[in-house]
């Protein structure tokens, strides 16, 4: 992956707990710190599912991932919050299906920059950018998205479980901006955290504000996330608990998630 040159606009902060790391720790991964762990398991009180839905929404991703590559013939791709390297990476799901499918990364952490740099640096098609998701503009000027994104085919764009890390004037904005500057028949693939209960929305949105400073939106109720796909064409299975979009199999029971679940779906990009 080659990584966006930037100036580092703040070191690692071990101390306040980081949404991308924490997200690794629910995964099973290592890059993660005490902070991390702490606020964590504050967050399992709240929603004791938490784990489960982490890896439900990564199984998503790779689903979601194959399809664009091997029914819709996606071969390029933004993943906007696209959180700590793993195992099966977009870039990884996308070039098994065409090694020449084309990744930009882009996410605000600064470990997630490093890591990049360290487990990723190797492959052409890919980059990862140290930038703020929102900066819509910025990042569609930068050299590494001008190289490898191209404006006459279809892109498909991620906010796969990160609008959420967002306001609501900033979260709707940025899903609008984004697909405007998407060529005709993009894709758009969209999910966040949503809860029926209203003790489970305003006890997470607590926690995770006060736990990372302020770097956080709102758990949100599916209206809500319904809007960000205002003048976008749904493509079926329609929007829903992201672990039932498309499952792989049936033969293995799926967790469950019932406190809150990540809520979307995948539309097109339609000009009229």
């Amino acid at each position: 992956m080659n990584s966006g040159e930037k100036p580092d606009s703040h070191a690692i902060d071990v101390h306040t707990p980081s949404v991308a790391r924490m997200y690794d720790w629910l995964l099973g991964g290592i890059e993660h710190f005490a902070s991390d762990r702490a606020a964590c398991q504050r967050l399992l009180e709240i929603a004791p599912s938490t784990k489960a839905l982490a890896l439900n929404n990564r199984s998503f991703l790779r689903r979601v991932v194959r399809v664009l590559a091997e029914e819709y013939g996606v071969r390029q791709f933004l993943d906007h919050g696209s959180g700590l390297p793993t195992q099966d990476n977009v870039h990884e799901i996308a070039q098994r299906v065409d090694r020449r499918s084309r990744v930009v990364y882009i996410d605000s952490d600064p470990i997630v920059l490093a890591r990049g740099r360290i487990v990723l640096e190797e492959n052409a098609e890919t980059a990862v950018l140290n930038e703020d998701m929102r900066e819509t503009d910025r990042i569609f000027e930068r050299p590494e998205v001008r190289r490898l994104i191209r404006d006459d085919e279809p892109v498909a764009a991620l906010f796969v479980s990160v609008l959420h890390c967002l306001p609501d004037e900033d979260a709707g904005a940025l899903v609008r901006r984004v697909a405007e500057r998407l060529p005709d028949g993009s894709f758009m693939v969209i999910c966040q955290l949503v809860s029926d209960h209203a003790s489970v929305r305003e006890g997470v949105t607590e926690l995770m504000r006060d736990a990372t400073g302020g770097n956080w939106g709102r758990v949100r109720e599916r209206d809500e996330v319904r809007q960000y796909f205002d003048g976008l064409l749904i493509e079926d299975p329609g929007l829903i608990d992201v672990t039932d979009w498309r499952p792989d199999s049936e033969v293995v029971p799926r967790q469950r998630a019932d406190d809150w679940v990540e809520w979307g779906g995948l539309a097109r990009v339609i000009r009229t």
